[in-house]
């Protein structure tokens, strides 16, 4: 068996993974924070029912296994109790995640910046005092997105999403895109062409459904009506968890980070891609397949 990775932070712990015994057609969303996690467990989701009006509840049907604040044997014993098909989620990147060939790995990518830009408003939207040092209210001195940049020790890497990590999620996710079970999509796509991702997450599942059943699925997974009913599509939204279900939903769009970094923070991110990514790669992860195709 490959030696996995372990990744280790304040809130995840790669190895709970340990405890739990995947199934021949689980399906895995693993994507770095704030890349379309939750819109991508909602696709899954009502695909795999067929259902426009679905119970999603993703903290609970559809768990995520990193997460250090689920009693893992809590975790586990509802998934083995599961009769029907499993999906979970991780922000684990794949190579410390068991790899099984019979199940389904669904890999989601987002411009880096982008990522950046939502997570720091994500962190302002919970109540987690560990983000207070990487996102300090008052930030004249630009400490976030040096952060961003450069990383910091004690394990945040894993949890405060700076670019070398999600850069390693991209990495491992490319190293097995070969695989016929291991899929990457990109935000930006999913915002081009929603019926068409839909498509292709069927394919992947082996989930078809009819035309007008695939329109009405596809409806429900807009932006504009997830963030409109938040409560219901939100991570524990409606349980108090976040300050504001609503505002897990900020824009949806690809972009954002426009007008909000300094020229001098721009170039110092193109110079670190530059020297990390090729340009065909660099194209794919900030811009999707849009603008470049995926060899």
């Amino acid at each position: 068996m490959t030696r996995r990775t372990h990744y280790l932070g304040p809130l995840t712990d790669s190895s709970r993974w340990d405890a739990v015994t995947l199934r021949p057609d689980d399906v895995i969303v693993v994507t770095p924070p704030k890349c379309g996690t939750t819109w991508m467990q909602t696709i899954v989701a009502l695909l795999l029912s067929g259902d426009p009006e679905v119970e999603t509840e993703l903290s609970i049907r559809m768990p995520w296994i990193d997460i250090r604040f689920r009693d893992i044997a809590e975790v586990t014993a509802r998934l083995d109790a599961m009769p029907h098909r499993r999906s979970t989620k991780s922000h684990t990147p794949l190579d410390g995640l068991p790899l099984d060939d019979r199940a389904q790995y669904v890999c989601v990518f987002r411009h880096p910046l982008d990522v950046h830009v939502s997570f720091r408003k994500h962190v302002r939207n919970i109540p987690v005092p560990w983000f207070d040092d990487w996102y300090p209210q008052d930030d004249r001195a630009g400490l976030t997105f040096r952060h961003f940049l450069e990383g910091t020790p004690d394990g945040y890497d894993c949890d405060a999403v700076p670019l070398a990590h999600i850069l390693r999620h991209y990495e491992a996710a490319r190293a097995l895109a070969g695989r016929p079970n291991v899929a990457l999509f990109h935000y930006a796509d999913m915002t081009r062409d929603l019926s068409g991702t839909f498509e292709r997450v069927a394919a992947l599942l082996g989930t078809p459904h009819p035309a007008p059943l695939m329109a009405r699925l596809a409806g429900v997974a807009t932006f504009d009506n997830m963030k409109r009913n938040a409560a219901r599509y939100a991570p524990s939204g409606g349980k108090g968890f976040m300050r504001s279900d609503s505002d897990f939903f900020h824009r949806g769009t690809h972009g954002q980070w426009r007008g909000v970094l300094t020229d001098e923070e721009l170039a110092a991110y193109d110079a670190l891609m530059d020297a990390r990514l090729t340009p065909q790669d660099r194209d794919w992860l900030e811009n999707g397949a849009g603008r470049a195709a995926l060899g």
